[in-house]
């Protein structure tokens, strides 16, 4: 029985398959995306070893403002770049990002300026507050250098940034999908108590010390 609508053996039927420029454009597209990751891959891996090496260069020399600027300059080019070029792929930079974050901030606390934001680094919120998490790290390092140096009054003034970075870092509150902060704040609180610790137990021996007794350091 009938009702007057078409069956589906009067239907047209397909006569080719996907048109070939049609195929083209695809195999086209997906060449241009694997040349841009691979750019993008190169440009995060030079980013990456500056940062380490001005790092490095941070703790042993105390000043590297040439290095410092080569970052900024690359880490805002990055992320520029990303914005424009590479949406769908920036978790490839994101080590870089934030080990760019974490130099750029540790050249500040050791330069004595201030910190700056995401907005004058040129990057997003979520790397910025990986590279924070990881810059505490940074200051429990130059604090046990003050102690290994005798250097109460020094250890105790990074000790309270440090508090200060911890706390900025803790008040954050967001899913793992968008940022996988968790775990920075975790290691944060954790080294923050350890040295904690260690400069009220370095302020005890200063106080028993006899004095006059000379450091065998």
């Amino acid at each position: 029985m009938t009702n007057g609508s078409p069956s589906s053996d009067s239907r047209p039927a397909a006569t080719a398959g996907v048109p070939e420029a049609v195929l083209a454009t695809i195999e086209a597209h997906l060449r241009q995306r694997e040349m841009r990751r691979e750019d993008l891959y190169e440009q995060a891996r030079r980013l990456r070893r500056l940062s380490q090496a001005t790092m490095a260069r941070l703790h042993t020399d105390g000043a590297a403002p040439a290095d410092l600027e080569k970052v900024r300059g690359m880490l805002a080019n990055l992320s520029d770049w990303l914005r424009r070029e590479g949406r769908g792929d920036e978790p490839i930079a994101l080590d870089a990002l934030q080990e760019a974050v974490e130099a750029s901030l540790l050249g500040a606390i050791v330069e004595g300026t201030k910190l700056p934001g995401p907005a004058e680094l040129s990057v997003e919120p979520e790397p910025y507050l990986l590279g924070l998490g990881d810059a505490v790290g940074e200051v429990r390092r130059l604090i046990l250098d003050r102690l290994a140096h005798d250097d109460l009054a020094g250890a105790d003034r990074l000790l309270r940034l440090m508090e200060q970075l911890t706390h900025a870092l803790l008040r954050f509150d967001t899913t793992r999908a968008i940022v996988q902060l968790k775990p920075k704040q975790d290691v944060a609180r954790t080294l923050l108590e350890r040295t904690r610790g260690e400069v009220v137990m370095a302020r005890f021996l200063a106080r028993v010390r006899p004095a006059g007794d000379a450091d065998p350091r």
